[in-house]
This record gives structure tokens, sequence and C-alpha cells, in this order.
């Protein structure tokens, strides 16, 4: 059995996250929205320069799960004023975990997730939050069970399509 290895990202990896983002992306959603729609936001929120401004960003962590040589997730960060919605500098969010359809039964999220609470830790916030889509029961479930409650509801546009995420955070001690 091969081990999973969590790095931290650099700007010259973007190629590796666009790619993880998109694929996981469409795995995820797809089957939801119209293949133009998907399209169309793919290529707003993954391409070269988006994604490069954001590994930039002082503010923002990413982090790559690897599998052997292979790229297989990654997650994303923010803290500060890189938060999307939020702003409190007592917080840190967890604006996407995303790992291969084909490698989530390998605990990786998991893996991600305990690497934003250490990541949280050394920066002393006192939670941590998140937006997640009402309809992804499993994310819903991954997060309640690491105790996660939902605390507000937003609006994440796709396309012309109106989608509610759950607001959802977790204090820390």
């Amino acid at each position: 059995m091969s081990s999973i290895i969590i790095n931290k990202a650099f700007p010259e990896d973007f190629e590796i996250i666009q790619a993880i983002g998109k694929e996981t992306f469409a795995e995820t959603f797809g089957e939801s929205n119209s293949e133009e729609e998907m399209d169309r936001y793919l290529e707003e929120s993954f391409n070269k320069e988006k994604i490069t401004a954001e590994l930039n960003n002082p503010d923002s962590f990413f982090f790559i799960a690897w599998e052997d040589d292979n790229p297989v997730g990654y997650l994303k960060l923010n803290i500060g004023n890189a938060q999307t919605e939020l702003q409190d500098e007592t917080a840190l969010e967890i604006e996407r975990i995303y790992v291969k359809s084909n490698h989530q039964v390998k605990k990786i999220g998991q893996l991600l997730y305990d690497q934003s609470l250490e990541i949280a830790k050394s920066q002393q916030k006192k939670y941590i939050w998140l937006g997640v889509w009402e309809k992804n029961l499993k994310a819903l479930s991954f997060y309640k069970k690491n105790g996660f409650v939902e605390f507000d509801q937003h609006i994440f546009r796709l396309g012309n399509d109106e989608q509610t995420d759950l607001m959802m955070k977790k204090t820390l001690d």
C-alpha cells in the first residue's frame, strides 16, 4: 500500500492545482449543472492567472496530497483578507478540500482536513469555517463528523444558477 504525503504548494505548482481543481469540481458538480455553465465556471475559476494569484497571496495556503509521484488532491486555506466572506482575523477558512474521486476512500480528505487544523492552531485561530453546497451530502457528513455545525447560508452562483451553500464552523480549543 502506498502512503500519502502532504506538501505545501508553491506558485510553480499552478498546473497541478488547476488540473485537480477542474477534474474534481467537474466530478462532483458536473451532473447537477449544464455542460455550458460548468465549462464557463471551470475556465473562470481555474485559469492560470487566477490560480497563480491565489498561490501568491500571503494569506492563502495550498497543500497538495501525493500518492507516490501522483497528485491526488489539494487543500486551500485562507486567513485575513483572503477569506471569501467573513474576513475575521480570528478565523481560518477552508475554501477547498478537493480529492480525486478514485482516491476518496483512502482518507485523503481527512489528512488534508488535519493539515488545516494544524495551520489553524499554529496561527492561533479561534475557529475554522467553510461553505458547502447543501446537496453535497458526502461533504456535509464529513464536516459534521469532524465537529462542524451550521451557522448561516449564502448563495453560490454557477453561471445563472443560484445554489445554496451552508456555512459551517468549528470552534477550536
